[in-house]
């Protein structure tokens, strides 16, 4: 019986090791070039063009709204308010916040469900660049080593410039310009510290809590966020 079990256990870490070897060839076939986002147009993220596929087949969905703009065109409490509401140490971390990630999980232990991520903003500009939104371990591996390959490409300021212009704000609303004409009609250089928190309030959840739904959950995310951007808003990382 110990035979039979020690062969099933060599077996079973030869098979693991051999999928490990095909993941990471798939993944040295399908590395970004990261030398083309180093600077430039910002590319158009995999979960823009799922949207638009999306819509070519339920012409029912909203039509895309997406309109990069460059960071310095930004205004900085309009980062503040992002960087405060989905990544406090953005500035101070390598890709991985696990001050956050040790923060989460005893809420979440706490509350005995999974009500809190920690997935950092270069996570997720990574998995709105190249991944899907499952949330299978292999994405999340996945997810782990596109984030280790763009933090030692790309600075800090590129990696927000391209998060700020492809996260979600609404259904078929992708990038901050998009989402200050939608919600507001002007440009995001025009927005107020209040529109921004709003702004920064619609990640979590874009498709159901926003400026446009206002709904109970939206309206007390930002009031914190308006409450750390009064704290210490000014006061951690750049920009």
């Amino acid at each position: 019986m110990a035979s039979v079990f020690l062969r099933s256990w060599r077996w079973g870490i030869r098979l693991v090791a051999l999928l490990l070897i095909v993941d990471l060839f798939y993944l040295a076939l399908t590395w970004p070039d990261w030398n083309r986002l180093v600077g430039g147009a910002i590319p158009k993220s995999k979960f823009i063009s799922e949207y638009q596929a999306s819509r070519r087949v339920d012409r029912d969905l909203p039509s895309l709204r997406w309109r990069p703009v460059s960071l310095t065109e930004i205004p900085r409490h309009v980062r503040r308010a992002v960087i405060v509401a989905e990544d406090s140490r953005f500035y101070q971390h390598g890709g991985f916040d696990l001050i956050a990630f040790r923060d989460a999980m005893d809420y979440n232990v706490a509350q005995g469900r999974f009500a809190l991520g920690a997935s950092t903003i270069s996570q997720q500009t990574v998995k709105n660049l190249y991944l899907s939104s499952s949330r299978n371990p292999l994405r999340k591996w996945h997810e782990l080593i596109l984030t280790w390959g763009m933090e030692r490409n790309l600075s800090k300021d590129r990696i927000l410039e391209i998060y700020l212009n492809v996260a979600e704000f609404g259904p078929g609303i992708y990038g901050v310009e998009a989402a200050s004409q939608v919600y507001w009609g002007k440009s995001v250089l025009r927005l107020t510290l209040s529109e921004a928190a709003e702004l920064a309030a619609s990640l979590p959840s874009p498709k159901t809590n926003n400026p446009a739904t206002r709904t109970q959950r939206f309206r007390k995310r930002v009031h914190k966020i308006i409450g750390f951007l009064a704290r210490f808003g000014t006061e951690r990382g750049n920009p």
